[in-house]
């Protein structure tokens, strides 16, 4: 565990939010608190001084922040695809971002059938948060095909008509949706991808918050299938699924999430009698979302350490032999 010093996706105010104010937005992302106690709670923080302007921007996602690779970019090609899922909500849709590397010499990006079929890479399921596929996943599953990833980010509200756009209706639509169901969306998206016919037959897996629960469930409930899951800020499968977990992991912890951070240390001893494969890091000082650079919870130089981490463990795990 290396720690790193604090930095701020923007230019700060001039004095720090308190920590309260970030753990009040993990609560109200989380559903623990609605939008109006969540707004009430940061007012009491404007007679110390803080705009209403300042406190919304500084946690609440801007989206225009987070795109790292453009979806013009030509080392990429990506598109929509829906894939069968008969345990969950009969089909799901999801951003499949292919590496140019992958076409015919010559070819034009856009067209699946320029795919050259002799070439193979590695894949990459990525799961969003508890609000849908939204453009900090996309650009996510961008960045690992601008890596030479085949990377596919499902939607799971693609059954209500996909993301909106919003995250507080996405958050709404989700959390009305059957919770089965849509780990079995993820399971039948895993599998879709792994038998992709340009994947090199080994699958690997990334999320965040929500979508860290999503890999810890795939460890626990397709532990043969997935080669490598990277949860960030998860919490662990259910209690009776966990005793299949065998890895290989990289679970990737904030020292200020306290919430996610109770669950570890059952999990951790089950991985243990598990005798699972596992790694895991705890990055001081930051919170829960700190690689999601579109809210002010984003800390650059962690985040990039624990991605670098997370690329070179896909590179281990789903390029070696």
């Amino acid at each position: 565990m290396s720690p790193h010093e604090k930095s701020e996706l923007i230019t700060p105010p001039s004095q720090p939010i308190p920590q309260e104010a970030f753990d009040w937005y993990d609560e109200y992302a989380h559903g623990i608190i609605d939008r109006r106690e969540f707004m009430t709670r940061l007012a009491g923080l404007v007679a110390l001084g803080f705009t209403m302007t300042t406190l919304t921007g500084a946690l609440l996602p801007n989206y225009a922040l987070a795109e790292q690779v453009s979806f013009n970019d030509p080392n990429i090609q990506a598109s929509y695809v829906k894939f069968p899922s008969p345990e969950g909500y009969g089909e799901g849709r999801g951003y499949l971002v292919m590496p140019s590397a992958l076409l015919v010499p010559g070819a034009a990006a856009g067209d699946p059938k320029t795919l050259d079929p002799a070439k193979k890479a590695a894949v990459v399921l990525v799961v969003h948060e508890n609000r849908g596929l939204n453009p900090y996943i996309e650009d996510v599953a961008r960045r690992l095909a601008a890596k030479g990833y085949i990377a596919f980010a499902p939607d799971a509200l693609y059954s209500l008509g996909g993301y909106p756009g919003n995250d507080d209706a996405g958050r709404a639509m989700q959390s009305s949706l059957d919770r089965a169901k849509i780990e079995q969306d993820f399971i039948a998206a895993a599998r879709f991808l792994k038998a992709h016919p340009q994947s090199n037959g080994k699958l690997g897996a990334v999320g965040f918050c929500f979508g860290g629960y999503i890999v810890n469930m795939l460890a626990a409930t397709i532990p043969d299938e997935l080669n490598a899951g990277v949860p960030f800020y998860g919490t662990p499968a259910a209690d009776e699924l966990r005793t299949r977990v065998k890895g290989p992991l990289m679970l990737q912890f904030a020292e200020l999430d306290q919430r996610i951070n109770d669950t570890w240390p059952a999990y951790e001893a089950q991985l243990k009698a598990n005798n699972a494969d596992y790694i895991a890091y705890l990055y001081p000082k930051v919170n829960h979302g700190f690689h999601n650079d579109s809210t002010g919870r984003y800390d650059e130089p962690t985040a990039e350490l624990a991605w670098s981490r997370s690329l070179a463990f896909f590179d281990t795990r789903l390029r070696g032999e």
